[in-house]
């Protein structure tokens, strides 16, 4: 099944049953437009095999990002960018769905000292990295919704295949759907109804803008693993809320629960077996929805993959850290599925809470080789990935400050 093709509701005809999931690239320019190593990076993805490509995050304002180096989309200065990118995928544009998000407060000190979030709750509490935010206003709020939309637009224009709305792992939409960071007591707060009004109003908005045949997709946690916070009923509530998408990607947790990279029931041996981290929340989606499903987090053998498929439960892979490592992987799970495993390991440094950043630096830094045209390798130190991925982001960071500054300076007769 992993060849098989799979058509979605709004026409597409993925090829095969592997995507490429979201990986951070920290790529883009100062300005936030793509150059030419996404060229060469999302060449290399299309050439592994994968039916479907997600990029990496993109923002949608550039105040606020997820990391420094994002690819930034507000108005129609960055479209000739976006088409250069499109044009160097070439037919697999069309397979290719752009990552909109916003972080809301999970935004790096060293990038914005005032994050943004439906309410003014606490920082995250993760390496102190993060600011307290404050609440977005109602204004605020409807704007952004029409940021969402506008990207989405624009990477139509420019000849992307679709685009997939991140309401996952803690970033703004996340925030609002859980109750412990939605305090708010209008429109946008209190009810689920109220807390998922934001996400269905942004699924609305991009619908008005986009044809029929553009492929939006939504990325959802199944949880967020904290007491009080999101949970799996919540989770099936809002998927019913989202039965005019084209595919649903489960995931879960965020940086104060981050299951996206150990798993929701990983100490299970049943979850051992079958890898996929949200697996069994997948089998709850099923029974009620009739929506495509991906499930991202955990795979690593194509018998795993393909036992999944042939479940029922799910209808697309998502694999990332392993095609950081690994792009020509498809290929070859196409060839023996059966007999092919990753390479893909989580990364340790010094201590457990340091593990999530080991793990995303040193993928990050294969994805970096790759846009430099280089080939991923094992051989990579993790601790030369760590200082490479602080010290990127903190330079990365400086330059994007003083270019909003420049951004917000009127110019001066004379």
């Amino acid at each position: 099944m992993l060849s098989s093709p799979l058509r979605l509701p709004c026409g597409v005809t993925v090829p095969n049953r592997i995507a490429k999931a979201a990986m951070t690239e920290a790529l883009a320019d100062v300005d936030g437009r793509p150059t030419a190593a996404h060229d060469r990076l999302y060449q290399r993805f299309a050439h592994g095999g994968v039916g479907l490509i997600i990029t990496g995050n993109v923002m949608i304002d550039a105040r606020f990002l997820e990391r420094p180096g994002n690819v930034i989309v507000e108005d129609e200065a960055v479209l000739p960018s976006l088409q250069s990118w499109a044009s160097a995928l070439g037919a697999h544009a069309k397979l290719t769905i752009a990552q909109l998000s916003h972080p809301g407060r999970q935004v790096q000190r060293f990038v914005s000292k005032e994050p943004v979030a439906p309410s003014a709750v606490p920082a995250v509490q993760f390496m102190k990295s993060f600011a307290p935010p404050r609440a977005l206003t109602a204004l605020e709020i409807e704007e952004l919704v029409q940021r969402f939309a506008r990207a989405a637009s624009l990477f139509e224009r420019a000849g992307f295949g679709g685009v997939q709305i991140h309401g996952a792992h803690g970033y703004l939409i996340s925030q609002f759907l859980s109750s412990l960071t939605n305090h708010r007591d209008d429109q946008w707060g209190g009810s689920l109804v109220n807390r998922a009004r934001f996400l269905v109003e942004i699924v609305r908005a991009v619908r008005a803008v986009t044809s029929p045949s553009f492929l939006l997709s939504v990325k959802l946690n199944s949880a967020d693993f904290q007491r009080g916070g999101f949970a799996e009923d919540d989770s099936l509530e809002v998927i019913g809320m989202l039965e005019n998408i084209d595919l649903l990607e489960i995931s879960g947790g965020n940086y104060e629960s981050p299951e996206m990279f150990t798993g929701a029931d990983h100490r299970r041996e049943s979850t051992k077996a079958r890898e996929a981290f949200f697996l069994t929340f997948a089998e709850r989606v099923r029974k009620s929805s009739k929506l495509p499903i991906m499930v991202t987090g955990g795979f690593r053998s194509g018998a795993a993959m393909a036992a999944a498929l042939s479940s029922g439960a799910l209808d697309m892979i998502g694999l990332g850290r392993p095609l950081a490592l690994e792009p020509d992987l498809p290929h070859r799970l196409f060839r023996d599925a059966a007999g092919v495993r990753s390479l893909a390991t989580q990364k340790r440094f010094l201590a457990r809470k340091l593990d999530m950043l080991a793990d995303g630096a040193w993928y990050w830094m294969q994805l970096r080789r790759m846009g430099d045209g280089l080939e991923p390798t094992t051989e990579l130190g993790v601790l030369h990935a760590v200082l490479a991925f602080l010290a990127g982001d903190i330079r990365r960071a400086g330059r994007h400050r003083r270019r909003l500054a420049e951004r917000r300076t009127p110019l001066l007769d004379g």
